[in-house]
């Protein structure tokens, strides 16, 4: 079988031409191939959105050339396969909607017959979902902004079924005593405030209806002291709170309200540019443990399940989607 860009990583190191193609990749970036341990299991085109942009297209297309004979075979991604129509009907808000988790998000909730309303601050990447999903309403803004939280509900209407709160940002892995107020501001404005006050607008909109479900996204960070910095870490424990005390106090009001807690996922989330040496030295034994990585898509499946009614008997649970690192 052929090599292509949506062959997994372990395949193209087992395989006798594509192994000393991608070993010799990493040999003329300086990179260790072992770094790839955990991602063994995703196909090669995901190293794109996880270099951050420092590995462009062109490089995965010139892979699969050469372990082809100059040829690029037709290569068609593994479709997604639809639970069904979980969402016809509703309407649901997506957080974080134009990249990563919360595109793919979006876009699973709109093939399963979601109105989605779809929220970020980057207008440009929003349009391009737009291009692949007309129907999706997009709603550019800065949801630590009041004006844009209410953007975002006014463009839902007068019914909310779905919240999925998906946007959020990482720190600089600063130790408490390094965490400078402007990485610490920031980071609980977008990670935990941002969210509350987005739950805040559609709870009572819910309430009125006697049903609905919020799906906010925490971390692993949220389930130990040692996957991120203080901020970060501080941010996802308080968003597991958000969600458990809102489980508690809704959930006679016919409202669900979860969180799911993702690993590490190949979504290429930039990290800040002055990182702090002593939290990333502290860090990387623990990270590097890391069992899997996940795909944006495979976050979306678990958010959806727990977003749609078939978590109906599932309310204030924090999901782990790690691939088993919470259990080690």
């Amino acid at each position: 079988m052929a090599l292509t860009a949506h062959s997994s990583i372990g395949d193209w190191l087992n395989d006798p031409t594509g192994g000393p193609l991608i070993r010799g990749l990493f040999e003329q970036t300086g990179a260790d191939p072992a770094l790839l341990t955990p991602v063994l299991g995703l196909p090669l085109q995901q190293l794109v959105a996880m270099s951050q942009g420092a590995m462009p297209q062109s490089v995965i297309d010139d892979l699969v050339r050469a372990a082809n004979g100059g040829e690029l075979p037709v290569d068609e991604a593994p479709a997604e396969v639809p639970t069904g129509a979980r969402f016809a009907g509703k309407t649901v808000i997506v957080t974080g909607a134009a990249s990563g988790i919360g595109k793919a998000t979006a876009q699973r909730i709109a093939r399963e017959g979601g109105r989605v309303i779809a929220a970020d601050i980057s207008a440009e990447r929003l349009d391009e979902l737009k291009t692949e999903f007309p129907d999706i309403v997009t709603v550019a803004g800065d949801l630590t902004k009041q004006d844009a939280i209410d953007a975002v509900v006014t463009a839902a209407g007068d019914t909310i079924d779905g919240l999925a709160n998906v946007a959020g940002i990482n720190d600089d892995f600063s130790p408490a005593g390094e965490t400078t107020d402007a990485v610490w501001d920031r980071v609980i404005a977008i990670n935990l405030t941002a969210p509350f006050k987005l739950m805040r607008a559609v709870l009572p909109i819910m309430e009125k209806a006697g049903r609905g479900s919020v799906l906010n996204v925490s971390s692993e960070a949220g389930l130990r002291g040692n996957s991120s910095g203080n901020a970060y870490t501080a941010s996802k424990h308080g968003i597991i709170g958000v969600t458990k005390s809102a489980a508690f106090m809704y959930g006679p009001k016919g409202i669900r309200v979860n969180s799911v807690a993702p690993g590490g996922v190949a979504t290429g989330i930039p990290m800040p540019p002055n990182m702090s040496e002593y939290g990333s030295a502290r860090l990387a034994p623990f990270q590097q443990a890391i069992p899997t990585v996940a795909t944006a898509e495979q976050l979306a499946a678990s958010i959806t399940f727990l977003l749609s009614d078939d978590g109906v008997n599932i309310n204030g649970v924090v999901l782990a989607s790690d691939g088993g690192w919470s259990v080690q």
